[in-house]
């Protein structure tokens, strides 16, 4: 995956927007006020880009016993993130797939007026 690819598949979700809240370098998007992906673009340039992904703790430990390329949130909660390596061997279908599962969580957990609004 590129990061225009990946730029464009998180702002096709209803109710996305994208942000710099902590530096000029660190991408994230949220939907409802919430966080669901963030980057940096720093990596992006240098070649080593990651993705910090929103997950169900579960899902988040089994992923990362398969995968080499995903680990704990880095400066995130572990328990609830991960951190992909978009270079290694975890799959753009995965990626994706993961994406949305991060969206999807954080939907879940807004209020349901939030929730009505965002699927209009």
């Amino acid at each position: 995956m590129n990061l225009e690819t990946y730029y464009e598949f998180c702002l096709s979700k209803k109710g996305v927007t994208e942000h710099f809240p902590f530096d000029e370098e660190t991408l994230v998007f949220k939907v409802g006020g919430k966080m669901f992906a963030l980057s940096s673009l720093l990596q992006w340039e240098k070649g080593t880009p990651s993705l910090n992904l929103k997950c169900n703790p579960e899902r988040a430990q089994e992923l990362r016993a398969e995968y080499e390329g995903i680990k704990p949130g880095f400066h995130m909660s572990k328990v609830h993130w991960n951190t992909l390596a978009v270079n290694q061997d975890v799959p753009d279908l995965l990626l994706k797939e993961l994406i949305n599962h991060s969206y999807d969580l954080v939907v879940s957990s807004l209020s349901k007026k939030i929730q009505g609004e965002i699927k209009g």
